[in-house]
């Protein structure tokens, strides 16, 4: 029974992560997610319903469009497995408890931020400010693991992580002229809502760390030049999700050693 139940968390991923690609491709370009209905980038063709099943209508098709056999963006299949098996992940993790549906949101959220800012460089504000409202609402209205019991003490947790978050970033965008984009700045003040007090600053120090490994990694690989920024909202948006799951942990051990 439970193995049929993690199936059916990984198969209900796959179909939200087919929709987290649908949110990825139009957001960032102001078009609505119902209309028009999905089709090729390329050429224009309405893609049927076996066009449509995530993952295994691109393995079928070996990548390519059914009609104009241009290639896939590989960014689909990968978004719609990682989603499946985090989706599987959490239900053995949280169990079927509020906790769940919390990550399970936050996932998405994160997931739709990471790829659209690696890709296009963007951090939206019509997911930042949404994500900030459902957070203060989860906040209020549910007893959160990484908050306190009581709802002033989770909204109280939630608006100090928020406003530690904003700070910190912008004060070095501020410093760094222009050096950390204003998209960062509110998406630490997302990340700060989210996580709240103290552990924003376990998001924060996880994605810095993250952040510079990949960009040394990168420079001396030579993938990218000097001049060219790495988004950091990949990494943030990484460090935030590990936080939720065991900021509390890291956070202790990390005292534990100083």
């Amino acid at each position: 029974m439970e193995t049929l139940i993690i199936l059916a968390f990984a198969i209900l991923g796959l179909a939200v992560g087919s929709f987290l690609n649908v949110c990825i491709d139009r957001l960032p370009q102001d078009e609505s997610l119902l209309h028009p209905p999905s089709h090729c980038q390329a050429c224009q063709h309405r893609l049927s319903s076996k066009d449509l099943i995530p993952l295994f209508s691109y393995l079928w098709l070996r990548g390519r469009c059914r009609y104009c056999h241009t290639s896939i963006p590989k960014r689909l299949p990968w978004v719609e497995l990682a989603t499946a098996l985090i989706f599987a992940f959490l239900y053995r993790y949280c169990g079927l408890t509020a906790k769940l549906g919390i990550m399970a949101f936050y996932t998405c959220l994160l997931l739709i931020i990471f790829v659209v800012d690696w890709e296009q460089g963007l951090i939206l504000n019509k997911v930042i400010y949404p994500g900030m409202v459902v957070a203060l609402l989860f906040a209020l209205f549910l007893s959160q693991p990484w908050f306190g019991q009581w709802p002033t003490t989770q909204i109280a947790n939630a608006a100090m992580g928020g406003a530690i978050g904003f700070v910190l970033l912008l004060l070095i965008a501020i410093i760094s002229r222009g050096g950390m984009g204003w998209g960062d700045v509110k998406l630490a003040a997302l990340i700060g809502l989210v996580t709240g007090f103290p552990l924003v600053f376990a998001a924060l120090i996880i994605g810095a760390i993250m952040g510079g490994v990949v960009a040394v990694f990168l420079l001396i690989a030579k993938r990218k030049g000097r001049k060219e920024a790495i988004p950091f909202g990949p990494f943030l948006s990484l460090a935030t999700w590990i936080t939720l799951l065991w900021g509390s942990s890291i956070l202790s051990w990390y005292l534990g050693i100083m």
